[in-house]
């Protein structure tokens, strides 16, 4: 039965005035209370009737572009190439595009994804790797198909493809390789001893590029040495990661991080351990943000081409661009080669305070 504005109310504990002022934004409302509301709205999938809402002759001009952390290079990257995509066009096919940031939240996605519903929003792009849960997973495939069955296009950017035909369009970015490719640089340089800062565990994208690592090794048919350690996707992760690295085996030769950010807190925490890089320790990481070649030394990572695939989200999101055959591409990265990596050095001295 389909849920009505009494039902949302009640499931929030306000009163329906309230439920109606936090929907339409007309009036200030205590943001606790706001959460709640949006909570139960998402909760029992409320969504405005058509006719009856001032905006539904807005919402075909709509284009959300949900990210984890807009402050995240990777995320900004590709949803400011999304934007700049869907920005071009004029006239009839001109939209507004919004940034919904989630913050990492499964509730705020599930949520957002409500809500653009509710706005009848022309086309939704959902970028990065997915969170490793049946449940939150099966929910945000309900949700897209609610969103598909209204006329929406979906887009997948940078994210592992959903059982199902309501995905317009999935680009996936090929992590696993990626993962593969960087480790096997390593192994051919002649590293045994490496480590391995992952991401938080509950994410597709960590897992899939761990999983290319281990591949590396069976690869070259070595036993693998499962170095690994897990944090978020920021530089305090790389930093603390090798810390814990450098306690379990102070010989360690090299390290490979979840991304460009972690690695370079990994090279913080080498020389604040008295190793340079790449003499003691290599360091190799993921994505080739902006700032990667401009490092010291450069780093050596893998190049996901994010503009160009956020690109391609926002001309898929149009209608502009036909989708990729089964509706699936899948996006190789490129391994960059610099000066973060070299050969392993015997003899190299074990040390694992920091700096006088």
């Amino acid at each position: 039965m389909t849920a009505t504005l009494a039902d949302v109310a009640a499931r929030a504990q306000v009163s329906p005035a309230t439920v109606s002022r936090v929907l339409n934004g007309n009036y200030p409302v205590a943001a606790a209370t706001r959460e709640r509301v949006l909570r139960a709205v998402d909760e029992l999938d409320y969504v405005l009737n058509g006719p009856a809402s001032s905006l539904a002759a807005a919402t075909s001009d709509l284009v959300g572009i949900l990210v984890n952390d807009i402050a995240d290079p990777f995320f900004g990257i590709m949803a400011g190439a999304a934007q700049a995509a869907i920005g071009e066009e004029r006239g009839a096919r001109e939209k507004l595009s919004v940034i919904c940031n989630t913050g990492g939240s499964p509730e705020r996605e599930l949520t957002y994804l409500t809500l653009l519903q509710r706005q009848r929003a022309a086309a939704v792009i959902v970028t990065g790797g997915a969170l490793e849960d049946p449940e939150h997973q099966a929910a945000v495939g309900a949700k897209l198909a609610r969103l598909a069955d209204a006329g929406t296009r979906i887009v997948l950017c940078g994210r592992p493809p959903l059982p199902g035909d309501s995905v317009t369009a999935t680009l996936a970015f090929d992590n696993r390789g990626g993962g593969r490719r960087l480790t096997e640089h390593l192994i051919g340089l002649g590293h045994r001893r490496i480590g391995y800062i992952g991401g938080p565990t509950e994410r597709t994208t960590t897992r899939h590029r761990l999983e290319g690592h281990r591949a590396a090794w069976t690869a070259a048919g070595l036993a693998l040495d499962d170095l690994v350690v897990h944090g978020s996707y920021d530089r305090r992760s790389g930093y603390d990661g090798v810390l814990e690295l450098l306690r379990r085996d102070p010989e360690l030769t090299a390290v490979v991080a979840a991304n460009d950010t972690v690695a370079l807190g990994a090279c913080a925490a080498l020389r604040d351990r008295g190793l340079s890089v790449p003499e003691d320790v290599s360091v190799g990481g993921f994505v080739d943000l902006p700032f990667s070649a401009d490092a010291v030394p450069a780093l050596t990572t893998v190049r996901l081409p994010l503009y160009e695939v956020g690109v391609r989200a926002g001309r898929l999101a149009l209608g502009l661009e036909g989708a990729p055959p089964g509706g699936l591409a899948t996006v190789h990265g490129e391994l960059m080669v610099r000066a973060s990596t070299t050969p392993p050095r015997t003899g190299r001295p074990s040390r694992s305070s920091p700096r006088p």
